[in-house]
């Protein structure tokens, strides 16, 4: 039987190994101009780049939250870090969310999406469950014809996590992907892991990041890919 040292060991050593994977930067932003750069898009969004940060903005008459993407070369596995500031306690929550926009089996080519919000951290499998083509076109029925398998499905499809973010202050969010696995900590601190089949897609061409109405401050965002042998 290993000792609680020797399993201690392994455990450290996973962790860095694990964290040490994902030295390719793909892209960076630090917001230190004013203004969005060139790489950016948006998808109904009234976001800013002020004062060295990206104020995440939701236009009070918009039928969608915010939504600021930026567009990578396909990758299966990703590390995208974020600082983040719930500004007031009007501030709802944001999503990461991971897509490809060529997947035409998921509404919006959505793979996969962290939910963070005052209490909580929701990481949902959108490809196989709760965005793909058949869920939602079940979902967005008059009524909803949802089924009880559906909803069964659903449940396993998606993950809450309770937590507490404080308001005002800044935090550090940091989502991995490996494989069919998302792992999420704040502030250095594991949040907890999903495991889901949709999550192993292999071409997650965009990254961005979703703002639930208003007060959400985002800084120091980047998107890393593992190591090219």
């Amino acid at each position: 039987m290993k000792s609680i040292r020797t399993l201690i060991l392994a455990s450290l050593i996973t962790n860095v190994a694990f964290a040490g994977d994902f030295t390719r930067v793909i892209f960076s932003d630090d917001f230190t101009a004013d203004g969005f750069g060139k790489a950016w898009g948006h998808y109904k969004s009234s976001s800013v780049v002020k004062d060295g940060v990206l104020k995440g903005i939701t236009a009070p008459e918009s039928d969608h939250p915010a939504v600021d993407v930026i567009r990578i070369a396909p990758e299966l596995d990703l590390e995208v870090s974020v600082k983040f500031q719930f500004a007031s306690d009007q501030a709802k929550g944001f999503n990461v969310w991971l897509d490809d926009k060529d997947y035409k089996g998921s509404h919006a080519g959505h793979i996969c999406s962290i939910s963070v919000s005052p209490t909580s951290v929701t990481v949902a499998d959108a490809k196989t469950g709760t965005f793909s083509n058949d869920i939602y076109e079940r979902k967005k029925a008059t009524p909803p014809t949802l089924t009880a398998e559906d909803k069964a499905n659903l449940a396993k499809w998606t993950k809450t996590m309770l937590t507490t973010v404080s308001l005002k202050d800044w935090h550090t969010l940091v989502v991995r992907t490996t494989n069919d696995v998302v792992e999420t900590s704040i502030d250095g601190k594991v949040v907890g892991s999903f495991t889901s089949p949709g999550v192993a897609h292999d071409h997650k061409t965009v990254v961005s990041l979703t703002t639930n109405r208003i007060d959400v401050n985002y800084d120091d965002f980047s998107i890393k890919g593992v190591a090219k042998p």
